[in-house]
């Protein structure tokens, strides 16, 4: 009987020694304690038979009161340690497990072991710790999610949080505040697994504002979970709104414009026209908002004759092959005289990134208008043609604008215009040079450049070969003026002279 008594006393007093060397040193009580005290204070220790808590260090006691059993302690570490076992039979079946924040950032832990039948809980701070458990804050792995510049976190059921980097960390406080419950997800959960691996632009709503940040969000499944990527397009977004603002402001220039444009991209499809456009081409709406290619589009204007009937199609085909090259260096313009009667002028513009702008204009009544005005002067010069006066009309800048057969069978002018305008003073030289001298030539001069005190008048002039002629100045509208050469035997007398010099 003493021997029993004898070896259960040694039972009693090694347990108490076990006990002993499970807890920590006795510390000072403090003030503050739990998850938000300092880092010197954060080294606590709960030990457990199985679901009920049977001993604690004395900060644990003064942090967490309220702990009698695992399930309190998971309640107060699951929002800063989501993998901290909900059960202890985990624990049991590992022997020893290490859980880490959620927050990467911070450089503490939960340590759990099994030891002889109890668990022990430790939360210690890692700051200046050495254990050959800890993760090496060096790998090369931890590195590269710990600091990468986009957030990156590992969601397990129900969406919820196990683990993020620094970046998430930051994205969570500034959405939602500081006191940002990092397991509550940011992004909503990808329920299609056909998505999981693929990019989706998501946006998130900053807390007590308007403003929206922009992801590019990808999702890969894993054991645990999905492990995710979100990388800031903010400025991917917003260059895309100025465009489209962009855009939009042009498309309302353009609906005022008179002047069709098409312009294709560099895929060379059709990415903007405006209202004229259709006016101009006949071409159906619903035909340009499919965004036709290039070849399409001038396919559809040859099958509805809004352009030159082409000879033959292949020649044709290369015909449109070199036109997109020619606008795309900015060479291509052409008019079209259409079926109709209608005429066209078609240019190609280059624009930036290969795009290229092809405008339609309507020049028919241009057209119309230059060929009657031409019509009209050929009529003019043939009635000039027909007069037996030689007769020269100087414009208001006293150049020679234009004469008649007369006059150049008289003064032996060919007639032709050439690039730089003949002046009244070179004129008057040339007559000169077949006349006595005389100050009606000066007068000629005077009267062509002067823009006052115009008046008819007359003058003789003296041949050389003797034969006098009239010669009459009439002012004309818009500062023009008319001078006209009256003789019988002056045009005679000038060609016999030209074929004696011959």
């Amino acid at each position: 009987m003493a021997d029993w008594i004898i070896l259960a006393a040694i039972s009693m007093v090694s347990a108490c020694f076990a006990i002993l060397w499970l807890l920590p040193r006795h510390q000072k009580s403090f003030v503050d304690y739990g998850l938000s005290s300092p880092g010197s204070l954060f080294d606590v220790v709960f030990l457990f038979d199985g679901d009920r808590l049977i001993s604690h260090s004395d900060i644990a006691l003064a942090g967490y009161e309220s702990v009698t059993n695992w399930s309190d302690l998971h309640r107060l570490l699951q929002r800063d340690y989501p993998s901290f076992p909900e059960t202890p039979e985990l624990v049991r079946a590992r022997g020893h497990l290490v859980v880490s924040a959620i927050d990467c950032t911070v450089d503490r832990e939960v340590s759990c072991e099994w030891i002889d039948g109890v668990i022990r809980v430790q939360l210690r701070d890692l700051k200046g710790a050495v254990s050959a458990k800890r993760a090496d804050p060096n790998d090369p792995t931890r590195l590269a999610m710990d600091q990468a510049p986009y957030p990156v976190w590992l969601s397990g059921e129900c969406n919820t949080v196990r683990w993020c980097n620094a970046a998430y960390v930051s994205l969570a406080r500034n959405i939602s505040g500081p006191d940002a419950d990092l397991t509550k997800p940011v992004f909503p959960l990808l329920s299609d697994e056909a998505q999981l691996g693929r990019k989706s632009r998501v946006s998130v709503q900053i807390k007590d504002s308007e403003s929206r940040l922009w992801f590019d969000l990808t999702r890969v499944a894993q054991d645990q979970g999905q492990l995710c990527y979100a990388v800031d397009i903010n400025a991917i977004v917003e260059a895309e709104t100025v465009q489209r603002k962009f855009v939009q402001t042009m498309t309302k220039t353009f609906a005022q414009l008179s002047i069709g444009l098409a312009i294709f991209d560099r895929n060379s499809q059709l990415a903007l026209f405006n209202p004229a456009l259709i006016d101009l081409t006949s071409l159906p709406p619903d035909f340009l908002s499919l965004r036709p290619s290039l070849s399409s589009f001038f396919d559809r204007l040859r099958d509805q004759h809004m352009m030159p009937e082409p000879k033959n199609y292949r020649s044709w085909r290369r015909q449109m092959n070199d036109l997109l090259e020619a606008a795309q260096d900015g060479n291509y313009q052409e008019t079209w005289s259409l079926p109709s009667g209608s005429v066209y002028s078609v240019s190609g513009r280059p624009h930036p990134d290969g795009a290229v702008a092809f405008l339609f204009e309507d020049i028919t009544a241009e057209i119309t208008l230059t060929r009657r005005f031409r019509a009209e002067m050929d009529l003019m010069q043939s009635i000039l043609d027909k007069l037996a006066d030689a007769i020269a009309v100087f414009s208001d800048d006293g150049t020679l604008a234009t004469t008649n057969y007369a006059y150049q069978l008289m003064w032996g002018d060919s007639g032709e215009v050439g690039f730089e305008p003949t002046t009244v003073l070179e004129i008057t030289r040339q007559w000169q040079e077949h006349c006595a001298a005389t100050p009606i030539l000066g007068e000629i001069r005077e009267f062509v450049t002067t823009r006052e005190n115009r008046a008819e008048w007359s003058g003789e002039l003296t041949l050389k070969s003797g034969s006098t002629m009239t010669c009459t100045v009439s002012p004309m509208q818009n500062g023009a003026t008319i001078v006209r050469f009256t003789s019988d035997s002056a045009v005679e007398n000038i060609a016999q002279q030209q074929k004696i010099s011959a």
